[in-house]
């Protein structure tokens, strides 16, 4: 099936611009080639499954002094992460999930950006999502002389150094072979997503959690887009059986955003719960490194508790699990998929009224997911 006309008329329009971008000519900038950038436009979960490649980063080039660009919506992650020397936001077009203004707006900031980039003489950048063609423009006309990204027809006019994309393998692995390619490194054998907390959210979570005995379960029903959502009646039913075949406390989790999705689920129990709302992601993290199991829908936060060390359930529909799955040991991080063979399709852009023909998440039943979770329960 052909996309509509309207599409159609966009991409052909974003083709010539960037033809066009890709005329004018290359002007370096004098960079340090120890000054290295890294962008990364989305959100938290792709965010943590760069972090082994700034590992190999770090690791391999000591001196290296490294930022990395990444949206408002993922500083904190990145803020996190003690490989970095420094983190700097940009609103991405596209990432920050508000509609979208002129066709024009990208490209204008583009060349602001570009031009806040070039003054700050970064030697080689690196652009780490796949098809992020802006980011491969941005770091060209920043006159960054080593400008490392993905071999696609979009990007690979604006690189100096345009390595393969392998379709089909995870995404940490994307990362670190572009890293290793790129400037000539051993990859890692064993990586691992990295997040580190501080003493202060440390101590958050033990204040808040308290003295207990019963084992920490948390419940993230928040997925990030309306096709990855499980019912909420159905995440109720989950933590009342939780809560009773093994006397667990049940924690459900959400943003500030997320309390009426938190609220719902509480209302449905018939056991008592404890909500965290609207906690940052540092203090989220040490709460999640408390618990025996997080649950929830394919989403940051259940990568944040992978990354946190703490055995997870995954319900994954129209995104590649193989792709985009947990990253850690499979005995401990289980996958429940329902049996659609549309999955995955990878489109999370279905429209609220779309949604109800896309049942792929909605269509998992409470025993298989229930199965797993106590599974990993009983250790």
């Amino acid at each position: 099936m052909n996309p509509p006309l309207h599409i159609r008329a966009k991409d052909r329009a974003r083709r010539v611009l960037l033809g066009l971008l890709a005329r004018i000519p290359f002007r370096p900038q004098t960079g340090a080639k120890d000054r290295i950038l890294l962008i990364r436009p989305d959100h938290l979960g792709d965010v943590l499954f760069t972090t082994p490649a700034l590992r190999l980063l770090a690791d391999a080039l000591p001196k290296a002094n490294i930022t990395y660009l990444v949206g408002p919506w993922s500083w904190e992650v990145a803020a996190h992460n003690n490989n970095l020397h420094h983190v700097q936001t940009c609103a991405f077009p596209g990432f920050t999930r508000r509609p979208k203004t002129s066709l024009l707006a990208p490209y204008l900031q583009l060349f602001r950006e570009a031009r806040r980039l070039r003054s700050l003489a970064f030697g080689c950048a690196i652009n780490l999502r796949y098809d992020f063609w802006w980011g491969a423009a941005l770091i060209y006309l920043a006159g960054i002389p080593q400008r490392m990204g993905y071999d696609l027809p979009l990007c690979r006019p604006f690189l100096s150094h345009p390595i393969a994309y392998r379709h089909g393998q995870h995404e940490v692995e994307q990362n670190l072979s572009l890293v290793a390619q790129g400037l000539g490194l051993e990859p890692t054998e064993s990586p691992s997503l990295e997040f580190w907390t501080t003493p202060h959210e440390e101590a958050f979570a033990s204040q808040w959690l308290g003295s207990h005995s019963a084992p920490l379960v948390a419940i993230h029903p928040g997925s990030g887009a309306p096709v990855k959502q499980w019912p909420l009646p159905t995440f109720a039913r989950l933590a009342d059986r939780l809560a009773q075949s093994h006397s667990s406390t049940i924690i459900i989790t959400g943003s500030a955003a997320e309390a009426g999705l938190v609220r719902a689920v509480g209302e449905a129990m018939q056991n008592p719960f404890r909500p965290l709302v609207g906690a940052s992601l540092g203090q989220l993290a040490a709460v999640l490194r408390r618990c025996q199991l997080v649950v929830g829908v394919d989403s940051g936060v259940l990568h944040l508790a992978v990354a946190m060390g703490t055995p997870t359930v995954h319900l994954y529909g129209p995104v590649s699990a193989a792709t985009f799955g947990p990253w850690g040991e499979k005995g401990r991080h289980l996958v429940i998929t329902s049996n659609m063979p549309c999955v995955p399709c990878d489109r999370l852009d279905y429209s609220p009224q779309e949604v109800k023909d896309h049942p792929c998440v909605t269509s998992i039943g409470l025993e298989p997911v229930a199965a797993a979770a106590e599974s990993l329960l009983k250790g």
